[in-house]
Parts: structure tokens; sequence; C-alpha cells
């Protein structure tokens, strides 16, 4: 789906920053926050009766995706008092005022010969500015990234950081009975909506992982009967296995530029780190423990591989060079570590944590100092990142229950359940959509 856009930010937003009135719009993103920014989302004006539901899908979708970071707080279009008609009028700002709406969010739906034009702006309410303006076209179908697209722009200009709206999840769906459950490759967007299976219910699949293209995504599969690391191609289909290894292969993720995977290799029943350019083929060894090595993953430079290994008598938490250099533990809490995962900002790394019959989702810096849990319960596994750093999505299951997907922010307080047809697990979060 082709998307055309066409900016118009920053007004008068550089000149503004300092002022109070516009320091009323940035939101301190590293506290937890009890009383979010009040925002007013209209819907988006329509000049016939299909784009006025456009309009109203667009900001509904606006309206949800906000409330979900935990940093904003939609007014109540029941309480609106002006009722926005024009989109080159201003506001009349002490109508918003009444409603404690601090931020404003108005729109236009406007077909065209061969789709829609979609024209937003946000204004400062209690400094009486526009500080956004943004225009973008596309087809009708496309409407629901619009609108996610016009929460990133929300989202950046009144916290300062990109945002993480316009992305897509691939997890692992799991149906059928405990005893013989079908695990498939399904993809939707971070919201839940457009979910689609990617895989057959013929193979068993396990820890899907998105390359930074977003187009390629790279799975562990029991179709062959072995387990073997395969490479998925969204925009053609086309499956092919990594590499035709003696032992089972498992644990892929790709390198930050996408050229690469390192993976974990069983030979002989010896679980060790590879890395492999994905051009060549060409495959290199990073570990070489008699313990098991498992669960690689790239600093966002490149640089280091956060991984876990047994080596001293309970799975715990090392970093390494790319090269395999340098090898050194970097977790010592109570309990055994696993699933690192780097985060795309670099300064932390997530994990789960097993201790006491409980599973638990963390955050440590590379150096594994300020260990900080963010959730626990039965059973809490399996870290994603959001692309801006700040959310962490795993899956939860309970006593008797089915695995569903679960997100947390940073600061622990902001937990949500992600609604999914089927059972899931395993999620991977895409990096921003191009």
């Amino acid at each position: 789906m082709t998307l055309i856009r066409r900016t118009f930010f920053g007004l008068i937003l550089a000149a503004s920053l300092a002022s109070p009135a516009q320091a009323q719009l940035r939101v301190d993103i590293t506290e937890g926050h009890l009383n979010p920014m009040p925002i007013a989302v209209v819907d988006f004006i329509g000049g016939n009766a299909p784009a006025q539901q456009v309009g109203r899908d667009v900001a509904g979708v606006i309206r949800a995706n906000l409330d979900r970071s935990g940093l904003f707080r939609s007014v109540e279009p029941s309480a609106f008092i002006e009722r926005i008609q024009a989109l080159n009028i201003p506001p009349r700002y002490a109508d918003w005022r009444v409603i404690n709406a601090q931020a404003l969010v108005v729109g236009e739906i406007t077909p065209q010969p061969n789709g829609i034009r979609v024209d937003f702006r946000v204004y400062d309410v209690f400094g009486e500015r526009e500080i956004v303006s943004d225009t973008y076209s596309t087809s009708p179908d496309n409407w629901r990234r619009i609108a996610h697209k016009i929460s990133d722009d929300i989202y950046e200009q009144l916290t300062g950081e990109s945002g993480y709206f316009d992305t897509r999840i691939v997890f692992v769906s799991e149906t059928g009975p405990r005893t013989r459950r079908v695990k498939r490759l399904m993809i939707m967007d971070q919201d839940g909506a457009n979910p689609a299976f990617l895989t057959g219910a013929d193979a068993q699949v396990l820890t899907p992982r998105f390359s930074p293209s977003t187009q390629t995504i790279t799975y562990m599969s029991f179709e062959t009967g072995a387990p073997r690391v395969f490479l998925f191609d969204l925009a053609t289909n086309r499956r092919e296995v990594l590499g035709d290894f003696p032992g089972m292969t498992f644990a892929p993720r790709f390198s930050p530029n996408g050229r690469g995977i390192v993976f974990t290799l069983d030979m002989n029943g010896n679980s060790e780190i590879f890395a492999m350019d994905l051009g060549s083929r060409s495959r290199r060894r990073l570990t070489n423990h008699p313990a098991i090595d498992t669960s690689p993953s790239y600093s966002p430079d490149g640089g280091q591989i956060v991984f876990n290994s047994d080596r001293g008598g309970s799975p715990q938490l090392y970093v390494m060079n790319a090269d395999g250099s340098g090898q050194r533990r970097i977790s010592f809490g109570d309990g055994r570590y696993s699933t690192p995962v780097w985060s795309p900002r670099g300064d932390l790394i997530a994990f789960t944590r097993q201790r006491g019959g409980q599973f638990a989702i963390g955050v440590m810096r590379p150096d594994g100092s300020g260990e900080r849990i963010l959730t626990e319960s039965y059973l809490d596994e399996a870290p994603t990142w959001s692309p801006n750093g700040r959310v962490i999505m795993f899956f939860r299951e309970g006593r008797g229950q089915g695995a569903r997907l679960w997100s947390v922010d940073l600061t622990g307080r902001n937990l949500r359940q992600i609604p999914t047809q089927t059972d899931a697990s395993d999620p991977a979060w895409s990096p921003l959509l191009p």
C-alpha cells in the first residue's frame, strides 16, 4: 500500500520549547505517571458519509494508542463543548481548557481520485498555539496505518522520543489440547488488529524474530523433522532453511545490520553459539564450553552479544564481544536468568528470571548493575522490546491457563494484555515500518 507524507512539523515548536506553555506539553517518560496528560482527540471531519466513518475510525485508534501508552488520557468525546467543523479555523481554546484538555488533536479526511488525504493538527490548549501539522495520502483501506503513524507523530512531539505504534508483532499462535498443541506463526499490528497466519498447522514453530528491515523473519521449526532455523520473506512468503547442520539449530536472532544471524547449534549434546553471514552462509563459532550456551542477542551497535549459559552452575547472563572474546558474567542475583534481549537504545538488557516458583520479567544495565523486576507471575517469559526501548512485550501463562501476550513499560506500572485470537507466546516486536 502506498503512503505519501507531506510534513509541516515544527512551525514554531523549536522556538517555543523553552516557554512555560510548551513545557506543559512535554511528558517526562522516565517516571511512572499516575496522572497521564489529558488529550482530546476529535473525530476527524469528513465531507461525505464514508469519509466521516473513516474519520471516526482514525480518531478511535489514535485515542486507544495514546491511552495504552500510559502517558496520556483521552478526554471523553461526550465532554467536548466545541464542535470542530473546519480544519483551517483555530479552536476556541477556552472551551478545551474548561474540560482540562492540555492538547487537542483535530483532522480531516478528504477523498481523492485514487485514495484519501488525511490532514491533522495538534494544538497546545493552554499555550494557544498549533504545534504539529501534517498530511498523509494513502489508499482507503490503509486508514488504520495512518492512525498509527499519526499516533507516533503525537507521541514524538509530546515526549521527545520516537513512537512505537506503526509496528507489527510476530508470535506463536497456540491452539488445540495441551497434549497436542498446534503452534503456527502469526503476525498482527501492535494493537492486535489485522492478524494473519504465516505458516500452516503441519509444523511446530518457536522463537520468531524480525530483521531490522521488517521484511524478513527468522524462526525455529520442526517441519523437516529435526529443529531447524528458517528465514521467511514477508513480501514473497518464501521460506528457506538457514543451513543443513548435523545437530539441531535454535534461538536465532538477526544482527543489527540484518546481514547476519546469531544462533545456537547443538553438537553431540553440547550447545554452542555461532554467527553466520547470510550472504556467504559462512559461519564462525563464538563459544566453546561444555556448558549450555544459548539465547544470543546483539547490542544495537553490533559490537557485543548477551547470552545465557549455565557454565557457572545455573543459568545466568553473560556478555561477550561480537567475535566471541571477552566473555564475562553479568547476572549475580538470586535465581535463574534466561532469554536476554538487548534494548534498541543500548542502555538495558531485558531478561526472564525464575525464582521460588515464579517467573519475572526484568531489566539490568549491560554491566549487570541496576537490576529491576517489572512484572512477576506464575509464568512470565520471552521479553521483546518496542523499537523506542520504552515498552516490553512478553507472554504470560497461568496455572491451567493458556499463554497470552502482555506489555509493560519501564516503570512497571503500565501492565496491559494484548488481544489475540488464540493463545499466544514468543512475541517479537518489529522496528517502525518504513
